[in-house]
């Protein structure tokens, strides 16, 4: 009897040895076990810093007065006469037919209109009605301004003319394009959309008698390859002509 209360006695005092250490301290109540130090959490990565604008291209856009969206320079107004910018960002300026140089008044009637396509095959430099320096826009960089992953656009009313505003996420650049509306291909007839939609040229040629361009209303913008005549007149927009798309990411400076 005595040897089985010996045998209970060392089998709690194990027990209670066993539970004390595991509370944190050592069988010898002189010598505290130090507790494993807890890991801390890691913290949470940072949000990706804004890829810098390049020294070059900032220093491109501040001198001829354009605004980066994208990695692309644009103008901040439409062309009006040939070689000149309209005044204000939200004024028409004047439409174009593709790859031609004459330009045709956004508003009231006109006479002598070329209902004919141009047959070439890329908008030739002797016929950008863009001031010097600058270029209408390749289908590519219409692309980049509707890239809605780095580019925010709404539409909205300046100075009481609607259209649609782009904003460089990165940025917070901006341009505004006014819904000047377009010029019917067969008679140069002026649209009723004038103030609902916006039609914007690209340089970039589809099949024969189509072009890319820009268009947009209230409810959203999107590019086009087809549907509308090059014989249409639309409103350009252009960016700097020193910058050009290569396959990459890089931008290819041309000094």
């Amino acid at each position: 009897m005595l040897l089985y209360m010996k045998n209970v006695k060392f089998i709690l005092l194990f027990t209670a040895f066993a539970l004390i250490a595991n509370a944190g301290y050592s069988q010898d109540p002189t010598k505290p076990v130090i507790p494993s130090p807890v890991e801390k959490p890691k913290p949470k990565p940072a949000a990706p810093k804004p890829k810098p604008v390049e020294p070059e291209l900032q220093k491109k856009a501040i001198a001829l007065g354009g605004v980066i969206i994208n990695g692309v320079i644009w103008a901040t107004c439409n062309v009006a006469e040939p070689g000149t910018f309209a005044a204000n960002p939200e004024d028409a300026g004047m439409f174009y037919q593709w790859n031609r140089r004459v330009a045709w008044s956004a508003t009231g009637d006109i006479t002598g209109w070329d209902k004919s396509d141009d047959s070439g095959s890329s908008w030739a430099k002797a016929n950008d009605p863009s001031p010097g320096g600058w270029r209408v826009p390749t289908l590519d960089e219409i692309d980049k301004l509707l890239d809605t992953d780095k580019v925010s656009n709404e539409w909205t009313t300046v100075n009481g003319v609607n259209g649609r505003k782009f904003t460089d996420k990165a940025t917070g650049n901006s341009i505004f394009l006014p819904a000047a509306g377009c010029r019917h291909n067969n008679d140069g007839t002026l649209l009723g959309n004038v103030g609902s939609y916006g039609y914007y040229w690209s340089s970039t040629q589809y099949y024969d008698n189509y072009a890319g361009h820009l268009n947009f209303y209230s409810g959203g913008a999107n590019r086009s390859n087809y549907y509308y005549s090059r014989s249409r007149g639309l409103s350009v927009r252009p960016v700097a002509e020193w910058y050009e798309e290569d396959d990459g990411d890089n931008a290819e400076i041309k000094h």
